[in-house]
């Protein structure tokens, strides 16, 4: 018999709906196997259980009467850089000390809005700065895959939501909210071999959400496969008049599309893409994604983003930057952790310095010093005129491609401590997922083979602005090519 923790969310729903399965017991069974899990994995700060038995009995009140929601009875985890009302709110970090937000996010207040059942808080890099999920003030997260002649050492899950990845791949959660900023959806998702999307910038709120680099953060899902991907971001997306960069558009029947095909579909291949050093089981990959994709119908044209090699740095100077201007408002007066010193100053100066770990640290140091005088001209202005032709790029590739497709990341997961002390090497995770933050375009990761030592590979589809239907048409048809089936030894 199949466990319920071996459900898909579209194959839940049916259940939940058919009345075959209860929210409480799908509830229960996900709270049993965090108990086991996560104890080891690390993936949640905090478990709400009696909240979320409680909502899984209102859900199977609303099924019993008939006025079911989209995600009645589905539970989530929620990445802890999401404000949830009344519940603790740490994006990883210790200088939130026991903030409870008095309100809820716009994204979460969407998912509890449509029904679902909220299991608890995911761990994260440290106000989601990082790609390994090592950052986080409550302990690194551990990758439920590891290799095959070595199963002793600890791989990373990626980052910054690692948290989330993890738990989905672990099956101690159904679906989980997750971030964006550079890669921190679709990096996660490919190392842990499930699916994810960043949205465009825009399509989901950033009210309520911890803000690390507010003109690339974005809100998207982290699921088990494209459809359940598809299913989360329609209740997460819309717009919201309490957030600024909010897109007024109608949200389509993403779900609907994921079966599109891509018959008549031109799909761009950057040739800017083919990276030094890159592993011949990557470039292998990509080239059978291609093949997947001709053989489905796909024409596939060759394309230029010429300003690609200058992602790397272009982000890593307005990201800090925007994080230097953010993370201003942690200072011990408001709210969250405090430093007593002998005046303001050294109140400010201690409780930063107690609260912040090393990364936060570093990318504030490297945003003020970009953005101070004499400099913000020579790095600041400068990478934002770069990142003006980074979007330019694109918009000269669609008039040629429907979609893009890349790899998702350079490589498969990687040991818990081989990166942590070279953050250059940390940063180029993100080579091939930081020019759609940049251009403000959705992107999704899928999971779609493994490398020689069994460790999960990734695809990358990108799109045009608000074009996350053709996303999932592309991403559905590399889902079905690659026929992922493949689970963490951990589960298995």
């Amino acid at each position: 018999m199949i466990r319920p923790t071996d459900l898909t969310m579209a194959e839940a729903r049916a259940a939940l709906a058919a009345r075959s399965l209860s929210a409480r017991e799908l509830t229960q069974a996900y709270l049993d196997a965090i108990a086991a899990l996560n104890p080891r994995l690390n993936a949640y700060i905090a478990v709400t259980a009696e909240a979320a038995l409680a909502q899984a009995a209102q859900s199977d009140a609303r099924i019993a009467a008939g006025t079911a929601r989209p995600l009645e009875g589905i539970p989530l985890g929620i990445k802890d850089l999401f404000c949830t009302a009344g519940v603790r709110t740490t994006a990883g970090s210790r200088i939130l000390g026991e903030f409870k937000p008095p309100y809820e996010s716009t994204v979460s207040g969407n998912l509890l809005r449509d029904g679902a059942v909220f299991l608890g808080k995911l761990n994260l890099d440290e106000f989601a700065m990082g790609s390994s999920n090592a950052t986080s003030a409550f302990g690194p997260v551990e990758n439920p895959w590891s290799r095959a002649n070595d199963a002793e050492t600890k791989l990373v899950p990626g980052g910054s939501s690692g948290g989330s990845a993890a738990a989905v791949a672990a099956r101690i959660a159904l679906g989980a909210t997750a971030t964006d900023t550079g890669g921190s959806i679709r990096q996660p998702a490919a190392f842990c071999g499930v699916a994810g999307i960043k949205p465009t910038y825009g399509r989901c709120s950033r009210w309520g959400i911890v803000a690390f680099a507010s003109s690339l953060d974005q809100a998207g899902p982290i699921a088990r496969d494209v459809r359940d991907n598809a299913i989360m971001l329609r209740s997460m997306a819309g717009f919201d008049a309490k957030d600024s960069t909010s897109a007024n558009m109608p949200v389509p029947d993403f779900e609907a599309a994921v079966t599109r095909g891509v018959k008549g579909l031109r799909i761009g291949i950057p040739r800017e893409y083919r990276v030094d050093g890159m592993p011949a089981e990557i470039e292998a990959l990509w080239q059978q994604g291609i093949a997947w994709l001709r053989d489905a119908g796909a024409t596939i044209v060759d394309v230029s983003l010429p300003h690609t090699k200058y992602a790397l740095p272009t982000y890593y100077i307005v990201a800090p930057a925007e994080a230097s201007s953010n993370l201003a408002r942690y200072d011990g007066v408001r709210f969250g952790a405090r430093v007593p010193g002998e005046d303001l100053a050294d109140l400010y100066e201690r409780t930063r310095a107690a609260g912040f770990g090393a990364e936060v640290k570093r990318r504030i140091l490297i945003g003020t010093y970009v953005l101070s005088a004499g400099y913000y001209d020579a790095y600041y202005l400068k990478a934002q005129q770069v990142r003006a032709l980074i979007k330019r790029d694109f918009d000269l590739a669609w008039e040629h491609c429907d979609a893009l497709l890349t790899p998702a990341t350079p490589s498969a997961a990687f040991g818990l401590d081989e990166k942590n002390d070279d953050p250059v090497a940390m940063y180029l995770n993100d080579v091939f997922t930081v020019t759609a933050n940049l251009a403000g375009l959705p992107g999704m990761a899928v999971p779609a083979g493994l490398d020689a030592q069994g460790l999960p590979l990734g695809l990358q589809v990108v799109g045009k602005h608000f074009d996350e239907e053709t996303v999932f048409a592309v991403s559905g048809a590399v889902e079905r090519a690659a026929g992922f089936t493949a689970t963490p030894r951990l589960i298995a």
